[in-house]
C-alpha cells in the first residue's frame, strides 16, 4: 500500500480490507485522506464506525472529494459522526 505506515499484521481480516480499500481509492487525495485516517484509527473503530467506514469506501472518490472539501453537502445516510472525524483527521474546514 503506498503511503500507508501501518502494519495490518495484527488486524482481522476485516479490517485490513478496510486499510487496503482505503489507501487504494484511485484518487490520490483520497488516499491520503482515507489511508490517513484508516492507518491511524482502524484498530480502535467500533463495529458501528466499521460499518459507517466501509459504507464511505463504496462511496465515488470524486463525491467524496466534494464531501470532504464542502463543495458538495454531505448525503444524510454518510453525515455521521465518523465522517466528522475523518474530515477533522484531514484538516478540512468544519461547515
Amino acid at each position: 500500500m503506498t503511503g500507508t505506515k501501518r502494519s495490518s499484521a495484527d488486524l482481522d481480516p476485516r479490517r485490513r480490507r478496510a486499510l487496503v480499500r482505503a489507501w487504494r481509492r484511485g484518487m490520490r487525495e483520497m488516499d491520503l485522506v482515507l489511508g490517513q485516517f484508516a492507518d491511524a484509527e482502524i484498530a480502535t473503530l467500533s463495529e458501528a464506525e466499521l460499518v459507517q467506514f466501509e459504507e464511505l469506501l463504496d462511496v465515488s472518490d470524486t463525491t467524496l472529494l466534494k464531501w470532504v472539501t464542502g463543495e458538495l453537502p454531505v448525503e444524510e445516510t454518510y453525515d455521521t459522526a465518523l465522517f466528522k472525524r475523518i474530515r477533522a483527521a484531514c484538516g478540512a474546514p468544519t461547515l
